[in-house]
């Protein structure tokens, strides 16, 4: 009987010992909404960055689900920002260019000569829209912004606490860190300095106010919505991280040239500049610390954790600051560069393991997932252009569909008036300016060097029909023609960029990379001491 009771023990103990303790299914998870400005798909070191350091960030990504084909609804930042509080994409909610770009004839006025002239676009985030976090406030959610907002202003009656958050920390209708730069203070209106503050990052700062929010909302349920405005620019970082990746740029090997000509301006080759490298950083310290709270308040294992970007990274324009490797573009490019972005989604109680899925997705489609997620009933006729993927992140699949783009507008970065469907491996590209197309197969050409219209033509011409046959159903804004063009003006303006600007930014890289850099006494005042 003894060596009976005896075993029984050990195969009990054994059981014990193998078992595995399975996560519990949370019916009404907390989210953490992290949305990066302008930073590029291959920005970071878990999407195949050897330059940039993100161990923050990585861990998201490796403790969740990383989507390859996940886009941004526009290649400016209003755009896809709207889509990804509304479910909608551009065409449908009409706000197509970054808030604050002229159109029509105050876009001619800035002398870029360009065939067709922008059209008019909504400016705000509309009133009747019912927003993510409106949806979430209704079923008993705590909502709070921080950051970046850019989807109008306090007379547009379109600030944050204006589409369902209950706090606002820092957003209003500026699209960059324009009013005192990204080192405390910031002078920000909609935001408080504190003197305690002077010389802090504005990424940590916003991660500061983030955790605050959390920790007093701990006991409740809670969507924080941190939106950083790094790393647009005026790109900014300390002195410290500068040295780190100029070291590290040189121990590379830094290449003699630094640019080439995209279709309309210089774009930047490697991702070798010190100061964009050093501002990476910052924004992964301050998610680093977020995270750190959700663990130290108990919360990481109830808390789903969303993060993607609002654009590609800027290759061409602003500060030209990065290059997305094998993508083709940047920033305000139709290109995948443009578009493709850095798009996690971490829910603790699954087994994700960091996890790669394939299926193209948007930011449209955040809005009805974190609904499904949170076990509240769809919205379809809000997000309209938005479907759930929870049956993704269970291992599932989700019926195909096409994806749509509408820009028609011209960008600062080199973008076109375009418009975009992409189906299975296929994308279609529409030029405004003179009808004609691209066609890419992304899975065999993601750096989109064959345009393969004239061998699949037949494929090609049934893409634009559904295009057009969406557009039209949308009813939405077309650029015009200039009938005042000045063909010769635009030829000038172009070969400028070559003969002129590429040769400044050369100048300027190089500068960057030697020893004794610096960009002014207090490095954009982050030493204090100074």
């Amino acid at each position: 009987m003894n060596k009976i009771i005896y075993l029984v023990v050990l195969i009990l103990l054994a059981s014990c010992k193998t078992k595995k303790e399975e996560p519990v299914a949370v019916t009404k998870p907390n989210i953490l909404f992290v949305v990066v400005d302008d930073l590029g798909y291959a920005d970071l070191s878990v999407m195949g960055s050897k330059y940039y350091e993100t161990s923050n960030i990585d861990a998201i990504a490796k403790s969740g689900n990383i989507f390859t084909n996940g886009y941004a609804t526009c290649a400016v930042c209003s755009p896809s920002r709207a889509s990804l509080l509304n479910g909608q994409f551009t065409a449908r909610h009409g706000l197509t260019q970054f808030d604050g770009a002229p159109s029509s004839q105050e876009w001619k006025k800035k002398n870029r000569h360009t065939k067709l002239l922008p059209p008019e676009y909504k400016h705000h985030l509309d009133q009747d829209d019912v927003t993510l976090p409106e949806v979430l406030k209704e079923n008993g959610y705590a909502t709070f912004f921080a950051g970046k907002w850019h989807l109008g202003s306090e007379a547009d009656k379109s600030l944050p606490t204006n589409h369902g958050f209950d706090i606002n920390q820092g957003g209003y209708e500026r699209g960059g860190p324009y009013s005192g730069g990204y080192f405390s203070p910031f002078n920000n209106p909609q935001m408080e300095d504190y003197e305690d503050e002077k010389g802090m990052s504005f990424s940590m700062k916003l991660a500061k106010e983030t955790s605050k929010f959390i920790e007093k909302n701990k006991d409740t349920t809670f969507l924080a919505y941190l939106s950083f405005y790094a790393v647009h620019s005026p790109i900014q970082t300390t002195k410290e991280k500068w040295k780190k990746y100029r070291d590290k740029a040189e121990q590379m090997g830094v290449a003699d040239k630094g640019f080439e000509m995209e279709r309309i301006l210089p774009a930047r080759k490697y991702q070798d500049n010190p100061v964009y490298a050093g501002l990476i950083e910052q924004v992964d310290d301050a998610v680093g610390s977020v995270l750190q709270t959700l663990k130290k308040n108990g919360l990481d294992k109830n808390t789903i954790v969303v993060f993607t970007s609002d654009n590609g990274g800027v290759t061409s324009g602003d500060n030209f600051s990065t290059n997305q490797l094998e993508l083709r573009g940047g920033k305000g490019y139709q290109w995948e560069g443009g578009l493709r972005v850095p798009y996690f989604i971490y829910v603790p109680w699954m087994e994700q393991n960091g996890g790669l899925i394939e299926t193209p997705v948007s930011g449209a489609d955040l809005y009805p997932t974190l609904l499904d997620l949170a076990n509240i009933p769809l919205k379809p006729e809000e997000h309209a252009d938005g479907v759930s993927l929870k049956p993704l992140l269970n291992g599932g699949e989700i019926a195909e569909r096409p994806l749509y783009w509408h820009y028609p507008h011209y960008g600062n970065q080199g973008g076109e008036p375009v418009s975009i469907i992409r189906k299975g491996n296929w994308k279609l590209i529409h030029y405004w300016e003179d009808e004609h197309q691209e066609l890419y197969n992304l899975r065999a050409d993601v750096g989109e060097q064959n345009n393969q219209f004239d061998e699949n033509r037949t494929l090609a011409l049934a893409m634009k029909e559904e295009l057009m046959n969406w557009l039209k159903e949308m009813d939405t804004h077309y650029a015009s023609e200039d009938l005042e063009w000045d063909k010769e003006a635009r030829r000038k303006r172009l070969e400028n960029h070559r003969t002129k600007l590429m040769p400044r930014l050369e100048k300027h890289r190089k500068e960057m990379l030697s020893k004794d850099w610096q960009p002014n006494d207090d490095w954009w005042g982050s030493d204090i001491k100074n």
